[in-house]
């Protein structure tokens, strides 16, 4: 009989049906939180003003070495390679470098702009629009606040303020407050002379008392004192309108926010100054330098002390 051969036997198993995993759902919920910052991101920047976008883009311009030890940005600097210098080790860069003559006129464009804008939108200070002359000097932003017939700043031959010519002040100097800039305040009188002349209190005296009392209403509205640089009086000797010193324009406070180039060369002249009386034995002045720090004596000894 012959042998039979082995049954063979397949087991197929049979497939349930496949359910599908979660793979999906944490996926899914990926892209619907990244959308949804998206979206908000999207609708904060919509909702910004301009000044709070630049900001925003200084700040992610900002390098972590000046976020935490402090100096000037790197996006100021023109050069290919911002931050660098001779020896990057040492602090001696760009990163610390002062800001350009560019970025300072651009600065105070902006501010002359802010000023202009806040005028308009105040009802109380459009009013006096005529009265205030903004312009750009060598020196910085200048600020005039000019006498009227009809509208005198002060009390006549006084130092005393009047109540409108304080709230002018005092509006601007919040905004003079935001600047780095530091500011200087001269007083102008006209060419009316005081029966005595100036044998006893002069037209000198008078325009030195108003820019003082002028720079107390300023920090009274809010500005720092240590912003103020030079507070001086000098009389009559610059009149705003050269065909009539006896013009109620003459009569006026002119508030400089001083650029760094000119800050820097008051800042060097008052050192000079000082180490003169101390018996320093000075180097020859820099060229340029000399000019800028004669009319700073000749306004002190002319002046009354502030």
């Amino acid at each position: 009989m012959s042998q039979a051969s082995p049954r063979i036997i397949i087991k197929r198993p049979i497939k349930a049906a496949a359910h599908h995993g979660g793979g999906w759902k944490i996926a899914y919920a990926d892209f619907m939180t990244a959308m949804m910052a998206f979206f908000l991101v999207m609708w904060l920047l919509a909702i910004s003003t301009p000044k709070q976008l630049a900001g925003i883009a200084e700040h992610f311009k900002m390098p972590l070495k000046v976020a935490m030890s402090g100096g000037d940005k790197s996006s100021l600097s023109t050069s290919m390679i911002p931050g660098g210098g001779a020896d990057p080790v040492e602090l001696k860069g760009e990163v610390k470098a002062s800001d350009s003559d560019a970025d300072d006129e651009n600065r105070l464009s902006q501010l002359k702009k802010q000023l202009d804008e806040m005028i308009e939108a105040n009802p109380e200070l459009k009013l006096f629009r005529p009265q205030l002359l903004i312009d750009i000097t060598p020196e910085g932003l200048r600020i005039q606040i000019v006498d009227s017939s009809n509208r005198p700043m002060f009390d006549r031959s006084s130092a005393v303020v009047v109540s409108y010519m304080r709230t002018i002040l005092r509006e601007i100097g919040p905004a003079l407050n935001q600047q780095p800039n530091k500011i200087t305040l001269s007083g102008h009188t006209d060419a009316t002379l005081y029966p005595q002349g100036d044998k006893s209190y002069s037209n000198w005296e008078l325009s030195a008392d108003r820019a003082n009392a002028s720079r107390r209403e300023l920090i009274a509205g809010g500005m720092e004192d240590t912003k103020v640089l030079r507070v001086m009086g000098v009389a009559s000797s610059m009149h705003l309108n050269q065909d009539d010193p006896f013009a109620p324009v003459n009569r006026r406070i002119s508030i400089v926010v001083l650029n760094h180039r000119a800050q820097a060369e008051i800042e060097r002249a008052n050192a000079a100054n000082s180490a003169v009386k101390s018996g320093t034995k000075l180097s020859a002045a820099p060229s340029g330098m000399a000019g800028s720090a004669a009319p700073v004596l000749s306004t002190i000894q002319a002046g009354r002390p502030i």
